[in-house]
């Protein structure tokens, strides 16, 4: 735990108490003449039990409040979104090191001899993990350190989601195409005699031919844009809704630049494609034919 600044609090949260073979005890209000050590209360902990800055509460390692320690709380903070635990609501106390260790340690644990599974290090430069975690490897037998990035491999759970919903967007916009062609080629044979009429006049396939990928071009361009600016409307409604109902400050909608220009770049050529394969056949015909003449 040296990566840690030794004011800084820890993090003790329910799951990590018990990983220690404890619990986090029933917080109830109590003043003491003391000046008892500070910790960090949760939010959704802070709201359920009343609890407010400069209070002081105890905390025990089991429910009956057995050997229970005074606590001040010196602030309240919004724990770190965790799509792994969506749905549990995060009340959890951030305590130092040392308190930690105390209010946890066996008696029959001397101190200084607590048993560490993992330490988290946070990097000044977080490109500089895989040589840190390199380095800590060779001067450290015995003691894995890897980095939290990525470190899951390809069998994560985020990895698997990632790749199903690239699968369902392909398949999306597969189909999407498909339908987008074959409105396309509906809406060209509505205009067949105005399309007769300018060969006759002797407008050449090929300027009917730009003309007509122009006007897919912009068609398509303000369909994009039309379902960005949706998107992006409707993305405020979406994140309030879903961190309402799981209380979180987890964003579960992002419009970034980098989503917005491909949804531009898969767009806009699949609509322009789909127009100009959909007039293709209809300009093959002579003007006599697509008058009806």
């Amino acid at each position: 735990m040296a990566a840690h600044h030794q004011d800084e609090p820890v993090k003790a949260s329910v799951f990590a108490a018990a990983l220690a073979g404890a619990a986090l005890a029933t917080v109830t209000l109590a003043q003491t003449p003391d000046n008892p050590p500070s910790i960090l209360v949760s939010r959704q902990l802070a709201e359920l039990e009343q609890i407010a800055v400069g209070d002081q509460v105890r905390l025990a390692t089991d429910e009956q409040g057995t050997d229970a320690r005074v606590f001040r709380v010196a602030g309240i903070y919004e724990p770190t979104p965790d799509p792994m635990r969506l749905g549990a609501v995060p009340r959890e106390v951030r305590l130092h090191l040392t308190d930690l260790l105390a209010l946890t340690r066996d008696q029959a644990t001397p101190t200084g001899t607590e048993h560490v599974e993992s330490i988290n290090v946070a990097l000044h430069d977080p490109n500089e993990a895989g040589a840190f975690a390199a380095d800590v490897n060779a001067r450290m037998p015995g003691v894995f350190a890897r980095p939290a990035i990525g470190a899951a491999g390809a069998g994560s759970t985020f990895v698997v989601l990632e790749r199903f919903h690239l699968a369902i967007a392909a398949v999306t916009i597969v189909a999407a195409t498909v339908f987008l062609l074959a409105l396309s080629i509906m809406l060209v044979d509505e205009r067949r005699a105005t399309v007769g009429v300018l060969r006759l006049i002797g407008l050449p396939a090929r300027r009917i031919l730009v003309q007509v990928l122009l006007e897919g071009l912009l068609i398509a361009s303000v369909g994009a844009i039309f379902g960005l600016m949706l998107a992006v409307a409707s993305e405020g409604l979406i994140n309030g809704f879903f961190q309402w109902r799981y209380d979180t400050a987890l964003i579960f909608v992002k419009v970034t630049p980098t989503v917005a220009a491909t949804c531009l770049a898969i767009a806009v050529p699949l609509g322009a494609a789909a127009t100009v394969a959909a007039s293709w056949a209809l300009l093959r015909r002579s003007g006599l034919r697509l008058a009806r003449r």
